[in-house]
């Protein structure tokens, strides 16, 4: 599968729809899913291991959350089942992953709180408690770090990013460049090949 099957916003693959099915956090998932949009066959190795590994929100957590590059919504809706109070920003560049996602909340009743989105919708005065994201890293690593440059510093103070990076395209290069833009990065798992780092807020100059 070539980057410009689910990179772009408009995919050229014919459309093939079927479903899949995961557990997170004891909940089970059965989500659609179709030809042109990331990982379409089975939930991706890097997603699962960002929710099995990262600090999944519950229900006490309040405000907006932002699913970057969605998908078809897996992040998404885990984050909405999980948090009732909260309301997620569902945003991809991919318009069929938009639509997958808007039809896989709706399913799981879950529409009113999940916001599908193309990145320009999102209102520029939204802030967010949480990013979540397993980012397109085969867009190239310019285009990577404009992604994050765009979208990182619209979290909310004391708010959380949440990325799984694949170590061989870039995880551990990533988080020395997020420390040196003055982010706050941990590295808070290593399973599979993969990177679950958490990235905080700058400190006040």
């Amino acid at each position: 599968m070539t980057a410009d099957h689910y990179f772009t916003a408009d995919p050229d693959a014919p459309l093939r729809r079927g479903e899949i099915e995961f557990t997170v956090a004891g909940r089970d998932y059965r989500l659609a899913v179709a030809s042109g949009v990331f990982s379409a066959g089975r939930l991706d190795p890097g997603t699962a291991v960002l929710l099995r590994k990262a600090g999944l929100p519950d229900g006490r957590a309040e405000g907006a959350f932002l699913d970057l590059g969605c998908g078809y919504g897996p992040i998404a809706c885990v984050l909405a089942s999980e948090a009732p109070q909260v309301t997620v920003y569902a945003v991809d560049v991919n318009s069929r992953a938009r639509d997958l996602a808007a039809e896989n909340a709706e399913r799981l009743g879950l529409g009113e709180r999940v916001l599908v989105r193309a990145p320009d919708e999102v209102p520029a005065d939204v802030t967010f408690a949480e990013i979540w994201s397993n980012p397109p890293t085969h867009i190239g690593k310019a285009e990577l770090h404009a992604l994050l440059e765009r979208w990182l510093p619209r979290l909310a103070p004391g708010g959380t990013a949440w990325l799984v990076i694949n170590r061989n395209l870039g995880g551990d290069s990533l988080h020395t460049w997020l420390v040196g833009l003055g982010w706050t990065v941990e590295r808070m798992a290593s399973q599979k090949g993969f990177r679950v780092l958490r990235v905080s807020g700058k400190s006040a100059d």
